[in-house]
């Protein structure tokens, strides 16, 4: 189930944005989080099965055009191919219903498609 960021799970989080592509450097990876963090229209949500975290997905909220842009969505290697991705677009989706458009930036689009 998806569950809202806390400060508690930033190197959990962290260590999940790091199997980005584009999250590979430290520093950008701070400055990532620190967007989670203190921006209120950027939300990260992390994907939990029973204790474990697995999964993250990051979106950027635009309430004046109603959208949701899938910043970053992420999947720990050892849990890929079960479903877990779908299951937090789903999830995602279940969140902004039908108020929001569920949008991809260039890095998501691909996966994105995938789960219509």
């Amino acid at each position: 189930m998806l569950v809202r960021f806390k400060k508690s799970m930033e190197k959990i989080a962290m260590g999940l944005l790091s199997f980005m592509p584009n999250e590979k450097e430290v520093k950008k990876l701070q400055a990532t989080m620190k967007l989670y963090e203190e921006n209120p229209n950027w939300q990260l949500y992390l994907w939990k099965e029973e204790e474990d975290v697995l999964a993250a997905i990051g979106v950027e909220v635009d309430d004046a055009s109603q959208s949701v842009v899938i910043q970053h969505i992420t999947v720990n290697p050892s849990h890929r191919d079960m479903g877990i991705g779908h299951k937090m677009i789903s999830q995602l989706r279940s969140i902004y219903q039908d108020n929001y458009s569920i949008m991809a930036n260039h890095i998501t689009e691909p996966f994105l498609k995938k789960c219509q």
